[in-house]
Formats: C-alpha cells, sequence, structure tokens
C-alpha cells in the first residue's frame, strides 16, 4: 500500500538486506503516486535517482520477453541506475522541478481539453453554418466572441454589416470590420 508505515518498512527491508552497504534508489517518475516515496527517501537522506520513463521504455527494448509488466520495468530501471552515471539525483529542495513538472503536465491537459473543444465547435458549427465554419478561425478570441452573440445565418443577416461591426469593437475585438465582412459574406 502507498502509505507511511508500509514504505517504512520497505525502505527498512532493503537497508537490511544491504547490510551496510550503499544503497541507489531509482524512480522512473519524480511526482504523483510514488510522492510520498520520495519524500520519505530523501528525509531519511537515501540516494535517489530519477530515470525518465522514455529511458525505460528504450532500454527495455534490449530485454527479451514481451509485454510490459511492473517486474520488467523494475528489472530496468535496477540495471539502468546500476549501469549509468548520468542520471539526475533528487535532493531535498527539489520541489520547483516536481512543481515545474505538475504544471507542464497540467499545460498539456488544457492544450488537449482546448483542442477537444475547439473540435466540437466546429463539428457543430459545420453542421448548422458551414459556410461560416469555413471562414472563421475558431481558435481567435473574435470568432469565439462573434459565436456567442450570432450563431445563425439568420441572427448574421439581421445584425448586418455595419452594426456587426459596431458589436464587435464594443467587445474589443482586433479587425472587427474584417471579421463582420467574413461572416455577413458567408
Amino acid at each position: 500500500a502507498n502509505d507511511e508505515p508500509e514504505l517504512l518498512k520497505l525502505v527498512g527491508d532493503v537497508l537490511d538486506l544491504a547490510d551496510g552497504r550503499e544503497v541507489t534508489w531509482a524512480l522512473d517518475m519524480a511526482g504523483g503516486g510514488p510522492g510520498l516515496l520520495i519524500a520519505l527517501l530523501v528525509n531519511h537522506g537515501q540516494e535517489l535517482v530519477y530515470i525518465p520513463g522514455i529511458a525505460v521504455n528504450r532500454a527495455s527494448e534490449g530485454y527479451r520477453g514481451a509485454g510490459k509488466t511492473d517486474a520488467r520495468d523494475a528489472r530496468v530501471i535496477a540495471d539502468q541506475a546500476r549501469m549509468r552515471r548520468d542520471l539526475q539525483p533528487i535532493r531535498p529542495g527539489d520541489d520547483a522541478g516536481i512543481e515545474l513538472k505538475l504544471l507542464t503536465e497540467r499545460r498539456v491537459d488544457l492544450v488537449a481539453d482546448r483542442t477537444r473543444t475547439t473540435n466540437r465547435l466546429k463539428g457543430l458549427l459545420n453542421s448548422m453554418f458551414p459556410a461560416l465554419e469555413r471562414v472563421l478561425d475558431i481558435g481567435t478570441a473574435g470568432a469565439l466572441l462573434l459565436l456567442t452573440g450570432h450563431q445563425t445565418p439568420a441572427a448574421i443577416r439581421r445584425t448586418g454589416l455595419r452594426r456587426l461591426t459596431t458589436w464587435l469593437r464594443n467587445r474589443k475585438v482586433r479587425t472587427p470590420e474584417a471579421l463582420a465582412a467574413k461572416a455577413v459574406d458567408a
């Protein structure tokens, strides 16, 4: 289990097996799930190195057997920690690195969510107003703002070029004239 008493017992058991010899711990994750283990190892003065997951993946290609298993990954990680001298140690105060990794992962999630939302919006607009979907760049704030107030051909026709330009200008859209002209032409 990933809780402190169990992890401390694991650390104690490994150190007992080492019988006074130096122990190096190696992980292929620097945050998230193994966060408690990392904190315990660092707080107990253990040598801890980080092996990027991609390095483990590439190294595992040289091992016999098919498929990915935790036991196989553990062996690859242990061998890499034993053989390589270029691995990054994880030290107390490496919180900035861990936080940066978490922020980077969060940004990747947000970009994926935005792409998914944009694609849904394009699909919906294409089914209702294909001519407008073709001329708008849904990735821009102006196009999205236009769609918040005018989604149908009838609404854009009713508003007209001059009032649509004014509406967009009042909302601080860049080049409102060009955007309004595209929408009215569509």
